[in-house]
């Protein structure tokens, strides 16, 4: 039984299993029914076949790099990440983890691809191109985390530790620790790099932090069960994943300011390039909701099955995103909402593919940071 099997039969899950959402990996073996939307288009669901679905796990002992690039996922369920190549949608190699990994980030120089293994109480550093581990670093309970936009600031929040630890992103040492209740989940900053902003999830609450000083600005209720965050035209989007809206909040004081209803679940929110819309994932409901990034009105709406959950975006326009109930990911066109899914491991949450951002190898290095970190047992 892992960390979080067991964090779920508190008396707080429980309820919130009760009212239909799901938040962890718990349950994902017996996904939910899920209620019909005003979808335009339904997923297919044909299946792309993995190797010739063989149960054994597809450890490779040489590191593939493909000319398509490659896609990142993580299997929260069976701790371990799923390489896929992007033009075949086959997966290439799967490398086993310790316990629970759920997000990634990328380095500000591009080296290294950052998954923090929750349950494991570490952060991985692979290569983007390979996959590769190149190092690892003791870090307590790294659920959501994120480099401040100047690069200064390596945030991560600790979901089950009831936590918020602030890094010095140069030298990995840890600056701050705030108490956080409860449950920090996902997290954004001020363009300025000033203010790192966090979901409280079992505290349906949005807390402000300054980072410099690692010390609390505000803490305002937004809604029930709140999950991503998103900065957008001077104003914090937050995904309200116990109901079926997005919140708009004014980033000075927490205060919400509009209620934008997507549907139920409604959980993270994605900008591609272009910034024109905006693609939000509704787990509950099994639907992704594009928005028009100026009026935040509805311009479409997809079927997605299975509990969508964070996305990425191919080189041909076309979305990945990831089906937490459904051990799978759907990859759709956009302009049409016609696509197809491909098998993953159980209860695939975050993504990336390495084809839109300009990588360099990283250093040939198997130890882990000489620094100073949060101990595990912290």
């Amino acid at each position: 039984m892992t960390k979080l099997q067991a964090f779920a039969g508190a008396a707080l899950i429980g309820a919130m299993l009760g009212s239909g959402w799901l938040l962890r990996t718990a349950v994902i073996d017996t996904p939910p029914a899920i209620p019909g939307s005003m979808a335009e288009a339904a997923v297919a669901s044909a299946e792309t076949p993995l190797q010739a679905r063989g149960r054994e796990p597809l450890l490779a002992s040489a590191s593939p790099q493909t000319s398509s690039g490659m896609a990142f996922v993580i299997n929260s369920g069976e701790a371990s990440i799923s390489l896929v190549d992007v033009a075949t949608r086959i997966e290439l190699r799967r490398i086993p983890v310790l316990r629970e990994p759920h997000h990634m980030a990328l380095t500000p120089d591009h080296r290294f691809l950052i998954i923090g293994d929750t349950a494991a109480n570490e952060l991985l550093f692979l290569d983007p191109l390979t996959g590769d581990i190149a190092k690892r670093m003791p870090v307590s309970d790294p659920y959501q985390f994120g480099f401040s936009p100047d690069g200064k600031w390596f945030v991560v929040n600790g979901l089950l530790r009831n936590q918020i630890d602030i890094y010095d992103a140069a030298t990995m040492q840890l600056t701050s620790r705030i108490p956080a209740s409860g449950m920090p989940s996902h997290l954004n900053f001020s363009p300025d790099s000033k203010v790192a902003y966090v979901s409280l999830q079992s505290s349906n609450s949005l807390i402000a932090i300054d980072v410099a000083a690692g010390k609390p600005i505000w803490k305002a209720v937004v809604g029930p069960v709140p999950a991503g965050v998103l900065w957008h035209h001077g104003k914090l989007l937050v995904g309200i994943m116990g109901a079926d809206y997005i919140a708009m909040v004014d980033p000075a004081n927490g205060a919400v300011q509009r209620r934008i209803h997507t549907a139920k679940g409604a959980h993270v929110l994605f900008v591609p390039n272009d910034g024109k819309v905006i693609y939000a994932t509704n787990r509950v409901d099994g639907s992704v909701v594009v928005l028009d990034a100026d009026t935040l009105t509805e311009i479409r709406r997809f079927r997605v099955a299975g509990g969508p959950d964070d996305m990425d975006f191919a080189p041909d326009g076309k979305m990945w995103v990831t089906r937490r109930w459904a051990q799978s990911v759907a990859v759709i066109d956009p302009l049409t909402g016609v696509g197809q899914t491909f098998q993953t491991g159980r209860s695939p949450h975050g993504i990336w593919l390495n084809t839109h951002d300009k990588l360099i190898p990283a250093p040939a290095l198997t130890t882990h940071l000489g620094a100073t970190a949060a101990k595990p047992g912290a």
